[in-house]
């Protein structure tokens, strides 16, 4: 598999550009990448790459600690509500219940959902990379080069769960215990990954489902997080 090289220059605008003798594996028809920088004058040229799997791996690694804590809260709330809503109290162990499986349905479970969503969809926009994924200077953009939209968020996530729900729903139908439901659903996200490695650009399912690219930025051209943050306020 070739490695594709994007070239990176860093002067008002991060730009990748496609090398002359092979076409970009990123930008279909040539598309530049803007990211404006205030109050930069550099021209110094880097390279950048598509991330790997393995680094891609790590990231979310380091995100899923914080995912679950914000899962862990939201659903600390959410029980304390329909507890209090829903359910009568009692002084014994034999008067305890478990929330209606409608408040469950309707209202923890789009709750986790928009959870996540909320959280890689904020940081995508602002910065195009996760507290994770700045540690490994990683950024997300779509194929026009840009910050992804709250619809592209939306969309780059369901297309990560699609391998894990289909190999979910197969270990289900093969065995129907709630291990191999959550082993299948393991192997699927695996998969995303696995698949870049087969891809000759390199791209993840994910990747090419939502028309999105994630990079391995250098560090003369990687912006911080929270400079990313500023900077889109102060366009805004």
């Amino acid at each position: 598999m070739r490695k594709s090289k994007l070239k990176v220059d860093v002067k008002l605008n991060v730009s990748i550009e496609s090398n002359a003798k092979r076409k970009s594996p990123l930008i279909r028809d040539e598309k530049v990448i803007r990211h404006i920088k205030e109050d930069e004058r550099l021209t110094v040229a880097q390279e950048a790459v598509i991330a790997k799997p393995l680094t891609r791996v790590v990231a979310i690694l380091y995100d899923g600690m914080l995912i679950l804590a914000l899962l862990f809260l939201v659903g600390t709330i959410l029980t304390v509500v329909g507890t209090l809503l829903t359910m009568e109290t009692g002084t014994e162990s034999s008067q305890a219940q478990s929330l209606p499986l409608w408040y469950q349905n309707a209202i923890m479970t789009p709750s986790f959902v928009l959870t996540l969503v909320a959280f890689y969809g904020i940081f995508w926009r602002r910065g195009g990379q996760t507290l994770g994924m700045q540690t490994w200077r990683l950024k997300t953009i779509n194929d026009a080069g840009q910050w992804l939209t709250w619809g592209q968020s939306f969309k780059r996530i369901l297309a990560a769960c699609l391998m894990p729900l289909i190999f979910g729903i197969i270990g289900s139908l093969i065995d129907g215990s709630r291990a191999a439901l959550l082993a299948s659903a393991f192997l699927g996200l695996v998969f995303n990954y696995v698949f870049c490695l087969f891809n000759p650009r390199g791209l993840a399912v994910q990747d090419m489902l939502s028309n999105t690219i994630t990079l391995k930025m250098p560090k003369v051209a990687h912006e911080g997080l929270w400079r990313g943050f500023r900077n889109r306020k102060k366009k805004s």
